[in-house]
């Protein structure tokens, strides 16, 4: 992103082990942040029932090794033999990932929709006081939190499709100019390994804040423009992988 891909590489020579090794750490660790990550993810835990820290970290570990299986399994060829997916069959994987967006988007308004999003404080053995999002037509003593959660394992299922996607082609080309493949492999590895630990970060960060109580209390505000703002995100991206709209990631 902004070439900051590039600038991360110039700081391995591509022979000592340690160095690359560092500098896929780094490229991982920044890979999550690209933008359709963000979104993909902060959609994800917004639109669950529960968006504590622990939870959202859990999600975003989950999405980020469905992400990491595909970006393994669809950089080794590059890495080893320069071996590419069609253009054709990029362009569907591009298309997909924006059309994921785009449901996440709209499952997130449709629940702020129905008055899904209602916060109110309540207490646990031992005296604990938190507050929580329930559907308003709960009564004030019920607390279905997973009944509609997003699980980790669908959330495995979004990284995966999210994977497929090309948003770590530099990263990977970047990989693949290593000259020892065994090294590119495992610089490869700890690249996808440290995008999805990343982005567990990213989410745990994202849940603590929605968590909190000033934020929590007008999540119903913030939930449609932040719908809407994923929406708009998904379908500029999905028309840019087609070509039909400038592309800059």
């Amino acid at each position: 992103m902004f070439g900051l891909d590039d600038k991360i590489a110039a700081l391995s020579t591509g022979d000592a082990f340690l160095i690359v090794i560092a500098v896929a750490v780094l490229l991982g660790l920044r890979h999550a942040t690209d933008p359709d990550h963000l979104t993909a993810v902060s959609t994800l835990v917004a639109s669950g029932e529960e968006r504590g820290p622990g939870r959202a970290a859990r999600l975003g570990l989950a999405w980020g090794f469905g992400h990491a299986t595909t970006l393994f399994v669809f950089g080794l060829p590059i890495v080893l033999a320069n071996s590419y997916l069609p253009d054709a069959v990029q362009e569907v994987a591009e298309t997909a990932v924006g059309a994921m967006i785009i449901v996440l988007a709209v499952r997130l308004l449709m629940r702020w929709r129905r008055g899904q999003f209602h916060a109110h404080t309540h207490e646990h053995p031992p005296a604990t006081r938190h507050r929580h999002l329930h559907r308003r037509a709960e009564p004030a003593h019920a607390h279905p939190h997973a009944t509609r959660a997003r699980s980790p394992l669908q959330a495995y299922g979004i990284g995966l499709i999210h994977g497929t996607g090309g948003s770590a082609g530099v990263g990977i080309l970047l990989l693949a100019a290593i000259r020892d493949h065994a090294l590119g492999v495992a610089a490869l590895f700890v690249f996808a390994l440290f995008t999805a630990i990343s982005m567990s970060v990213a989410s745990a960060t994202f849940g603590y804040t929605l968590s909190r109580g000033p934020v929590l209390r007008r999540f119903v505000a913030v939930a449609p423009v932040m719908g809407m703002l994923s929406l708009a995100f998904g379908a500029w991206y999905a028309l840019g992988a087609v070509g039909a709209v400038p592309y800059s990631f």
